[in-house]
């Protein structure tokens, strides 16, 4: 009996560490880690040349500037919001800092010139949210088009400028630090900034309880619409630092052409991360998790000679899987009749 006693002591301990190490990884990320060690075997089985350090570096920054939306969408989304206008935020500032570097010749202007155009547009979906009133999905649905808009009309719907010998875009586009190219580099620098903000400050402690119970934040004297305003903010000027690498990228201000479906991809890699469209629960490594997911899944498709228009059901397909999860896993109702 005593032995019995001594046998169940000891299991107990060992199963409280191995719960708080899978609370701590966090079984939505184990899933996607394992989805992608799967995925990678498959493709790397049926191409060899999937695992060419070239193809890999390609995967990195072919997902780096989805990456850094699906970032800042995540913080979007632990509110409770959405923003669906961040591709056409990209596209406008693209524009705007190669228009501002054509007239000033200065790559510094236009960098700090979007960045500035970026803020006030994120500022703008804040203030028709908190102070319109304004259902999230539907504001931001409306600026979405009206930024589309304002970039087409600024640019003549054509590409803006050349940034392609300039030696500031050039690096932001093509250049390396140890042997890592830049690109991954600023999704890695946000990443981990917006990583440390959530977990480790005080407003990011915040963020997540304005999601998880807006009533409940209020009453503990979080003031709701600053939260609200400066998260829409920071969604601007993140998706200004989008449309600079996405200028350095093509070497000219892109309207539309590159920024297209940039906010799909963002809401798809932030809610199969596992942010709830709800708020108050995400994480960044699940989001980024998810990205490289995303990534190796189109890369994989190109390199097998899939065709082009299976990209689209194949990310649309993990959108909606990923939406019923989480309804699963909050015990949402469905809309529809009772069975």
């Amino acid at each position: 009996m005593t032995t019995q006693t001594n046998e169940s002591a000891d299991a107990r301990p060992k199963e409280g560490r191995a719960r708080r190490v899978l609370n701590a990884i966090g079984v939505q990320n184990i899933s996607l880690v394992i989805a992608l060690i799967l995925l990678v075997a498959f493709i790397g089985s049926q191409n060899s040349n999937f695992f060419y350090t070239s193809n890999l570096a390609t995967i990195g920054t072919t997902v780096a500037i989805v990456g850094i939306l699906a970032v800042v969408q995540t913080v979007v989304m632990l509110i409770g919001g959405l923003d669906i206008s961040v591709g056409s935020q990209a596209g406008l500032t693209s524009v705007t800092s190669a228009m501002i570097f054509m007239a000033t010749g200065s790559a510094t202007a236009g960098i700090v010139g979007a960045l500035v155009v970026g803020a006030a547009a994120g500022l703008f979906n804040g203030i028709v949210i908190i102070y319109g009133r304004v259902n999230a999905v539907i504001a931001t649905l409306a600026t979405f088009a009206a930024y589309r808009g304002l970039a087409n009309v600024i640019s003549n719907g054509r590409a803006q400028g050349y940034t392609g010998t300039d030696a500031v875009f050039v690096f932001l586009a093509r250049g390396n630090v140890f042997g890592i190219p830049v690109l991954i580099w600023i999704l890695i620098l946000v990443a981990v900034a917006i990583q440390l903000m959530l977990h480790y400050t005080d407003i990011g402690r915040n963020i997540y309880a304005v999601g998880g119970n807006a009533v409940a934040a209020r009453l503990a004297g979080i003031a709701l619409n600053r939260y609200v305003l400066g998260v829409y903010v920071l969604v601007g000027v993140v998706a200004a630092l989008a449309g600079i690498l996405l200028t350095a990228r093509t070497g000219s201000g892109q309207p539309t052409s590159g920024s297209q479906g940039l906010e799909l991809q963002s809401i798809t890699a932030a809610a199969l991360g596992g942010c709830s469209l709800q708020g108050g629960r995400g994480t960044i490594v699940g989001t980024v998790l998810a990205v490289i997911l995303l990534g190796v899944l189109q890369n994989g498709l190109i390199i097998l000679n899939v065709n082009s228009f299976y990209q689209d059901i194949a990310q649309g397909a993990l959108l909606v899987i990923a939406v019923v999860i989480q309804q699963k896993r909050a015990g949402g109702g469905g809309v529809g009749l009772p069975t």
